[in-house]
C-alpha cells in the first residue's frame, strides 16, 4: 500500500499534465525479405490510445497502445492469395518538437500477434482454399523501431505519418516441408501509417 501511494506521488505531477489522446488510421503494411512468395502490400486500419509529455518543451516523449491491422497479398508458382495479420502494438517514442505545429517521433516499439489469417486463390498450376489453425506458423511477440512526424495544426487536432519496422522474423524457423505456400522464412514486417487524432490536456 505504502508502494502504491508513493508511486502516485512521485508520477501524479506527470499524469495531471499529460497529454491523453485517441488516433485511428490507415495502415499500408507489407514484408521484407520475402521474395519467395513475390509479396506486395496490402492496405489496413490503426485505432489506439496514447499518453504524451505536454508539447511546450523541446524534448518529450509519448506512449502508445494501438491495435494494428496489417499484412501482405503473396503470389507463388502455385497459389495467390492474402494474409491477414492482427497485432496488439505499443511504441515508446522520444519526440523533438519543432515549434508547436511541427514533431518528429523515433523509438521503439513491441507488439503481440492476436490473430492471423491466410486465403489462397487456386490458379492453373495449384489448388486453393483457406487455411486454420495458422497460429503455430507465427512468432507471437515482434519487436522494431518507428519513425514518424505530425503536425498539429489546430487546438487538439494531430495529422501524422510514420512507417514501422520490425526486426523480428514474422513467421518461426520452420523445415520446408512444413511451411505452407504463403509463408517465408525471413519475412519481416514493415508497415506505413496514416493517421489522425485528437489530444486531450495542455
Amino acid at each position: 500500500m505504502k508502494k502504491t501511494i508513493l508511486f502516485f506521488l512521485l508520477f501524479s505531477p506527470f499524469f495531471v499534465a499529460a497529454q491523453i489522446g485517441i488516433k485511428a488510421g490507415l495502415n499500408f503494411a507489407n514484408v521484407s525479405k520475402a521474395s519467395s512468395i513475390n509479396s506486395t502490400s496490402k492496405s489496413g486500419f490503426l485505432v489506439g490510445l496514447f499518453l504524451a509529455t505536454p508539447g511546450k518543451k523541446i524534448i518529450g516523449s509519448k506512449t502508445e497502445l494501438q491495435f494494428s491491422r496489417q499484412g501482405y497479398d503473396y503470389k507463388t508458382s502455385t497459389n495467390t492469395g492474402n494474409v491477414k495479420l492482427d497485432y496488439l502494438l505499443q511504441t515508446q517514442l522520444m519526440c523533438i518538437n519543432i515549434t508547436k505545429f511541427v514533431q518528429l517521433q523515433f523509438g521503439a516499439q513491441t507488439a503481440i500477434l492476436i490473430s492471423a489469417n491466410a486465403d489462397s486463390t487456386k490458379n492453373s498450376s495449384g489448388a486453393g482454399g483457406s487455411y486454420s489453425k495458422i497460429m503455430d506458423f507465427y512468432n507471437r511477440f515482434d519487436y522494431g523501431y518507428a519513425l514518424g512526424a505530425e503536425i498539429h495544426p489546430f487546438k487538439g487536432l494531430l495529422i501524422g505519418a510514420r512507417y514501422n519496422v520490425s526486426l523480428a522474423k514474422v513467421y518461426k524457423d520452420l523445415q520446408s516441408f512444413q511451411r505452407p505456400s504463403f509463408t517465408s522464412a525471413d519475412a519481416k514486417n514493415n508497415i506505413v501509417q496514416l493517421f489522425a487524432g485528437w489530444r486531450f490536456g495542455k
